[in-house]
């Protein structure tokens, strides 16, 4: 038996991922007991930090994965450069996993099934041989591209080169072998660590820990925290249920570094056809979620003293219901004849634009007249209570 645990660990992810932490736990604290930290060795951390943390969550996830917009060649380029020496793996194995992941959340076929425990979601499933070997039947896109086959090629190589000698190279010529060495450990080896770990914890925490706004058919929660150390990725429950939308934080308030980075871009010329999906039907994802959580509390109550109240809810859930079926199918009749509006004449288009318009305020209507009486019904539970 120990003959065959010892089979299924992956020598070359263990000893990376662990001999990495253990450089980070030993040399770095006696590099810096010796000679300090200067603001050069801090600024290459952030630095390399944000190139390489970028280029895993507006490269390898938003663009290459889910395709929530296109990009010019040297973002694609800088990204998958980058992407490498945050060193977890190549862009296509990246994807391919994460499209399974998203594919089968929380069941058997999850590469990183958080069922099977946070320490396996988090990085057991690096670690560890488990099931089939990776398969790339999900990303035949990714097969056909160029740029991606030649970085799978040669990531390894690449992420070593951008990852640990580029930062160590550039504090040679800023001061010599000490700041080298410093910025070899530092920007090298502590930021893969933090990176790593950052990462991971989107796969662990994220879908443990936090608020389910949008949806609860799956584990993944938004994360305020998270997303401070991860470029804005820390909202996976709204990823979870829109996962084409370039933007992760999708209220203005919250912190989504890459949904701002991806817009500037667009403003240059770097990236384009931007995903996003319509305001009305997030707004009616969040409702929808609110309507499962107000039954849940309406349930445990005694039937007479909630009867009035549920009356009243499913009157208004009735009219929220028709008005959206309402909007939505005219959102896609018309986003359908934007599309090709050669084809549809000039008369046609002002009508169904009229029509969409006029759905669109009755639905907003039908939120507003939801908000109220969900307000309503939580005051009457709680006073009854």
């Amino acid at each position: 038996m120990a003959r065959i645990a010892w089979q299924k660990i992956n020598w070359y992810n263990s000893v990376f991922l662990l001999g990495t932490l253990l450089v980070t736990l030993t040399a770095v604290p006696v590099y810096l007991w010796n000679h300090g930290i200067s603001w050069f060795l801090a600024g290459m951390f952030v630095l390399f930090f944000i190139l390489t943390g970028l280029s895993i969550t507006l490269g390898y996830h938003r663009l290459f994965s889910h395709h929530s917009f296109q990009a010019a060649w040297p973002v694609r380029l800088m990204t998958l450069i980058f992407g490498a020496a945050a060193f977890e793996n190549s862009a296509l194995t990246w994807c391919a996993d994460h499209r399974q992941h998203h594919k089968h959340t929380d069941h058997e076929e999850d590469p990183y099934n958080i069922s099977k425990g946070f320490f396996h979601a988090h990085m057991g499933w690096i670690m560890f041989k488990l099931g089939e070997p990776p398969s790339f039947a999900c990303v035949p896109d990714l097969e056909r591209d160029p740029l991606v086959r030649w970085q799978h090629k040669y990531y390894v190589v690449i992420g070593l080169l951008a990852g640990f000698v580029l930062p160590a190279v550039i504090g040679w010529f800023w001061g010599g072998a000490d700041v080298a060495l410093g910025a070899f450990l530092i920007a090298g080896v502590a930021r893969t660590v933090f990176v790593h770990h950052s990462t991971f914890f989107i796969n662990s925490l994220c879908h443990t820990l936090g608020k389910q706004p949008y949806s609860d058919r799956c584990t993944a929660r938004d994360h305020w925290l998270m997303a401070f150390f991860t470029f804005g990725e820390g909202y996976h429950n709204f990823h979870h249920a829109f996962q084409h939308d370039y933007r992760n934080g999708v209220k203005a308030w919250q912190f989504d570094p890459t949904k701002w980075s991806i817009w500037l871009l667009s403003k240059v010329g770097m990236a384009s056809h931007l995903r996003r999906v319509p305001e009305e039907r997030i707004r009616h994802a969040e409702i929808t979620e609110q309507q499962r959580q107000l039954a849940a509390k309406m349930a445990a109550m005694p039937s007479a003293r909630v009867a009035n109240v549920r009356a009243q809810v499913e009157a208004v859930q009735v009219r929220l219901h028709e008005a959206f079926e309402r909007w939505e199918k005219l959102e896609i009749e018309y986003r359908r004849a934007m599309e090709k509006k050669i084809e549809a004449s000039r008369e046609k288009l002002n009508e169904l634009s009229q029509e969409f318009r006029e759905a669109r305020e009755k639905l907003i209507v039908a939120f507003q007249e939801w908000d109220q009486a969900r307000t309503s019904a939580l005051s009457a539970m709680l006073a009854g209570a």
